[in-house]
């Protein structure tokens, strides 16, 4: 082509000057077209083939995804969420391992519950010799799942015997893998329970030491702080055993290491005589708090604060010991259960109304409806919060019923330690948990009620759907040096938000 018009622009320029008449000039033009044609440009045949082999690919990607997604897997599908390219059964030595409230789960090979300790210090000795990770977890209560790992796990739930009990030292020896729950019913009879409890019972005592988990009550430590010694399997020393007396800087690391310096093998807890508390719960607001925190900390062995996101709503709970010579307190409720939750059935009701309008037209439940009827407050409102988990209105309906639920339920209780300090958390949670400094109880900082504030506003301000209750607790300091509530001062305290 570049050569036909180097030819056309210097016979042009030879023409020019001249100015031919009209036959001359179309004789040239004659000559011009006799020679040689550039070849035509190629067909656009191979672009639409192309077009076409693609437009045939996209189509079956098409297809194959909507058939993975619109078909139910078969039930020996171990997976539960449709990721892509995880069509096919899991293998049958593949073991799925969630945590607790199902928020995490993962797939591994290997999986390994021992029995006994030698079993345990066996399987610790391979994986070192055949370079293989392995990690410790318990019951999976941590809602990060932070126990869960594809390289290997091994689980201590066969391990849950209660070794030793020491009824005047008040202390017992159990294996790791007992569930804290079932330790407490086993020392009831010598009298004995645990100092403190988390919300729930279920964890191993190994993993709730481990975490370094915690109660409430500003004048008790976390849980770790019970732990008098431990016994440790270690991948490079073997088996050994820790205490403040016998290799003290390792206790103090390991008493709350994450399984990271070791899998706990035993724990012997520092106990408490087993001691009936008195519950109290009120609804107050955050002005009332502040005039009366200090003396609301100082005052109470146990007490906690629940926050009901874009309300005033603080339900304040507190728990001591039962006077033996006071007796329960005489209190007389204005609400019966029935008609302290039943606000919130019917709201449950009316939101299935709008939101489930094809699926419950013939068929709305209703005051008697038997499943309604045997849900909990806590049931309840993890029901409607599922309805429509990012809408704000729904969201702020959904706690202004709480708060007024709580107003309903104010008074008193009377039980066993164990089954006043736990709390009903709900079911399926994604928790984020700060630990900070808050100064003592002889002068508190109020930083924690500052945080509160701040933390309010900005949920307001960004208009965040945050379920109620944003739970407040206190504990005094820990020794453990990996523990959030660390302090080298006695009579530092923590708060806890979660």
């Amino acid at each position: 082509m570049l050569p036909l018009l180097n030819l056309r622009r210097s016979i042009h320029s030879l023409v020019r000057p001249l100015r031919p008449p009209a036959a001359t000039s179309s004789g040239v033009h004659r000559q011009l077209s006799s020679l040689p044609q550039p070849p035509p440009p190629p067909s656009s045949s191979g672009d639409a083939e192309l077009r076409k082999y693609l437009g045939y690919t996209l189509l079956i990607l098409g297809c194959g995804a909507a058939t993975y997604y619109s078909f139910p897997f078969p039930e020996d599908a171990k997976h539960k969420k449709a990721q892509i390219f995880r069509y096919a059964p899991l293998p049958p030595d593949l073991h799925t391992v969630s945590n607790w409230s199902e928020t995490h789960e993962v797939q591994t090979r290997t999986f390994i519950q021992p029995e006994t300790l030698r079993e345990l210090e066996s399987i610790v000795k391979d994986c070192n010799q055949n370079k293989q990770k392995i990690r410790p977890v318990g019951s999976g209560l941590s809602p990060n799942g932070i126990g869960l790992t594809r390289a290997g796990m091994v689980n201590l739930a066969l391990m849950d015997k209660v070794l030793e009990v020491d009824k005047e030292k008040k202390r017992v020896r159990v294996q790791a893998g007992i569930r804290v729950q079932q330790l407490v019913d086993e020392i009831k009879e010598y009298g004995l329970t645990l100092q403190n409890f988390a919300s729930i019972r279920e964890q191993q005592i190994g993993g709730i030491v481990q975490v370094g988990a915690h109660g409430t009550g500003a004048k008790l430590p976390p849980i770790d702080e019970q732990v008098i010694s431990m016994k440790l399997v270690t991948p490079a020393k073997g088996t050994i055993e820790v205490s403040k007396e016998k290799n003290p800087e390792l206790f103090y690391l390991a008493r709350c290491g994450l399984g990271g310096l070791g899998v706990v093998a035993e724990v012997t807890l520092q106990c408490v005589e087993k001691m009936e508390l008195v519950e109290h719960t009120f609804v107050s607001n955050l002005k009332e708090i502040k005039k009366n925190h200090k003396k609301l900390l100082s005052e109470n062995k146990h007490v906690k604060y629940l926050y009901i996101p874009y309300t005033d709503t603080v339900v304040v709970v507190t728990c001591n010991p039962l006077s033996k010579w006071k007796g329960p307190p005489k209190f007389k409720p204005k609400y019966t259960q029935e008609e302290a939750i039943q606000h919130v059935r019917d709201l449950y009701c009316d939101s299935l109304r709008k939101y489930r309008k094809e699926a419950v037209t013939a068929n709305i439940p209703g005051e008697n409806d038997p499943n309604i009827n045997e849900l909990s407050f806590t049931e309840l409102r993890d029901k409607l919060l599922d309805l429509d988990p990012l809408n704000k209105d729904h969201v702020m309906n959904v706690n202004q019923a709480e708060a007024e639920f709580w107003t309903k339920s104010e008074g008193y209780r009377v039980a066993w330690s164990d089954e006043i300090l736990g709390f009903d958390c709900g079911g399926q949670q994604w928790v984020s948990e700060t630990c900070f400094p808050v100064g003592s109880l002889s002068k508190p900082s109020m930083r924690d009620l500052e945080y509160i504030e701040e933390l309010m506003q900005l949920i307001e301000k960004e208009n965040i759907p945050a379920p109620a209750p944003i739970e407040q607790r206190w504990t005094a300091c820990s020794k453990s040096l990996m523990s959030p509530a660390y302090s080298s001062l006695e009579d530092e305290i923590f708060s806890w938000v979660m």
